[in-house]
């Protein structure tokens, strides 16, 4: 390792040794245990190499000064080749110690990786709805990437290297002592020459870095949002591409104006450090010199002292920033436990039991529910803001009461915001209610096992939500095991056989990003589809056909027909046309059932149902009226 390699490890490590590291815990070093645990046999093993290097680090240079030695001894040409063999065998035992050390560096790292992701994958997952609707995507996909990543280096890169360097700087500085304690004190003097201006540039340069990182993300979230379907429409209707583009030009610019800023000092600090180094070899050969000219050092000895410099340097240089180092991933650590110790509002208890077996009845009692404050489910650092909103906590249903029997229809309507789509979110335990009780089959979902949930109950919303993949995979993401017959099946009782026959692809067709490349009502068509091949015997629908046609309403209609058929239907309509015939109809206003009945006995009672029966079905007034 010559001085220059040694100067670019000294800016690697002040670059970070980032500023304003809070102190660690032991609490986080329990839990970081605990995830070191199942590979604590590796960690040994690559523990015990990093020394072996370490030594094997500082024994060459030791023989090479023997060489020299031997040399000028006029030494027998068999020591001075059996010397050079050894240092050749230690080179090959080095470079395999290297290889070995990498493998276990990469199977540790790549390990505690795979386990941090998967904990929090699945920890989010467990999450309620709350969590996703406040949350923004990028913050946290950045936990499960750079966060997991920067606490792997604290395996992986820290801990190998202050053993390692640890271990190499005593054992160098020994050996250094022993052949020459004066040149070794000189040495040492360079030292804060090399290291502060590392140091200095080093946080220089992390700065830049930084706001490069933050001008990264920025063009990012803008390219994320504005190349989505929805984005780009929003951009070309009422947007201003010209100011787009100049926004993220700019950006743009300033990365690149720091990129060469930085290529600049660092090359000016390594071609400064790589002169230091320089002076610190002509130290060592002149002063070394000096002293073997005068017969108090051999020729091999100044040799050996100038190989040992940059094993003295390195290490020195490595430590001084070693604990800032430690901190930065102590610090990665705490932001994926922060992650990991939101507590899930909606949890499976251990006793959770199946649903019932036949026909399932729905059932409220007497409900009161809440949606959850900013504190309760999500981050300020996942939100990006300064604090949490501590708004919340105020009911938003009161005292709700109802039942559906097995087979019947149960129609929610009443204003926007009334609760409609509260209720229906209650029932497959999306939130858990306040007070009260949500009963399937005359057992409390929170009784219910998550699975038995989703086996009973199928829900298609407004929306239509797919994901970017095939139709096929889409579908099967409600029967993974479901044959190819089975998916036809539910196409052709969706009205959707057709279509999907005629597209190049068939069902490996891919939808687009939320379904973007099919039609509102093809969408709504095909999670119906998804639906039907769920099989579930409670049915939800949330306002399924609000935004469509009336040409898109009346196919889709017809694909709702069969799903309804012989299950428990709870449906939320803004369309009273589509409800005549619902067994139970709910008129929901602030959170209260003010009325109840069918469509004729709510009609006869000239209420709340009646005015919006009546808003929706007026005949607009003659022209003459108008004018």
């Amino acid at each position: 390792m010559d001085m220059e390699v040694t100067a670019w490890m000294s800016l690697h490590h002040a670059m970070n040794a980032q500023n304003g590291t809070k102190p660690f815990s032991r609490a986080t070093l329990r839990r970081i245990g605990a995830f070191a645990r199942p590979h604590r046999r590796r960690l040994a093993a690559f523990l015990a190499l990093s020394v072996v290097m370490a030594v094997l680090a500082v024994a060459t240079p030791v023989l090479a000064g023997r060489v020299v030695n031997e040399i000028v001894g006029h030494a027998s040409t068999g020591t001075v080749v059996g010397l050079a063999v050894l240092i050749a065998i230690l080179a090959l035992a080095e470079g395999g110690l290297g290889l070995l050390t990498r493998w276990l560096s990469a199977r540790i790292g790549e390990g505690l990786i795979l386990d941090l992701r998967t904990s929090v994958f699945d920890h989010v997952q467990r999450m309620p709805v709350a969590f996703f609707t406040r949350t923004r995507t990028g913050a946290l996909v950045s936990r499960l990437n750079n966060d997991v990543i920067g606490a792997q280096r604290a395996f992986s890169d820290t801990l190998s290297g202050v053993v390692s360097n640890l271990v190499t700087l005593l054992l160098t500085f020994a050996v250094m002592v022993k052949i020459s304690w004066q040149v070794t004190l000189l040495a040492l003097v360079l030292l804060p020459v090399f290291v502060l201006p590392a140091r200095r540039m080093g946080r220089r340069l992390a700065a830049l870095q930084r706001e490069a990182a933050a001008h990264d993300a920025a063009m990012s979230t803008q390219m994320t949002e504005r190349f989505s379907a929805p984005g780009a429409t929003l951009v070309k209707l009422f947007g201003r591409p010209a100011r787009e583009s100049a926004e993220f030009a700019a950006r743009a610019g300033r990365v690149r104006d720091i990129g060469v800023r930085t290529a600049m000092v660092q090359h000016v600090f390594i071609t400064a450090l790589t002169v230091v180094s320089a002076l610190a070899l002509a130290l060592v050969y002149g002063l070394g010199g000096w002293f073997s000219l005068r017969g108090q050092l051999d020729a091999g000895a100044v040799v050996a002292l100038a190989l040992l410099l940059t094993r003295l340097y390195a290490p020195l240089t490595a430590l001084a920033s070693a604990r800032v180092e430690v901190m930065s991933a102590l610090v990665s650590f705490d932001r994926v436990f922060e992650v990991l110790d939101l507590k899930p509002l909606v949890a499976e208890r251990p006793d959770a039991r199946p649903a019932p077996e036949g026909p399932v009845s729905v059932e409220f009692e007497d409900v009161t529910f809440a949606y959850p404050s900013a504190d309760k489910v999500s981050l300020a650092s996942l939100e990006e803001v300064a604090t949490l909103d501590t708004r919340g906590g105020v009911d938003v249903l009161h005292g709700v009461s109802f039942r559906a029997e097995p087979g019947q229809m149960v129609a929610l309507v009443g204003s926007s915001g009334a609760g409609k789509s509260t209720i229906a979110q209650l029932l497959p335990r999306l939130y858990d209610v306040d007070a009260g009780a949500v009963r399937l089959g005359g057992v409390d979902v929170r009784d219910l096992s998550f699975e038995a949930v989703r086996d009973t109950l199928g829900m298609v919303t407004q929306d239509g939500h797919l994901f970017h993949e095939s139709i096929r995979e889409n579908l099967l993401l409600a029967r993974p095991e479901a044959t190819e017959d089975d998916i036809w099946d539910v196409l052709r009782r969706a009205r959707l056989d057709t279509l999907i026959a005629g597209l190049p692809d068939g069902l490996d067709t891919i939808v687009g990003e939320r379904g973007y490349r099919l039609s509102g009502g093809e969408r709504q068509r095909l999670t119906i589809a998804r639906l039907l091949l769920a099989r579930p015997r409670v049915v939800i629908l949330d306002e399924a056909t609000a935004h469509l046609d009336s040409t898109s309403e009346a196919a889709v209609q017809e694909a709702l027909s069969e799903a309804l058929d012989g299950r428990t239907a709870i449906v939320i309509a803004h369309r009273l046309s589509t409800i005549r015939a619902a067994d139970l109809i709910l008129v929901v206003e602030d959170g209260r059932i003010v009325e109840r009945g069918t469509h004729e006995q709510l009609l006869a009672e000239n209420g709340r149902y009646t005015e919006l029966h009546r808003t929706q079905f007026a005949q607009p007034a003659p022209a003459e009226a108008i004018a």
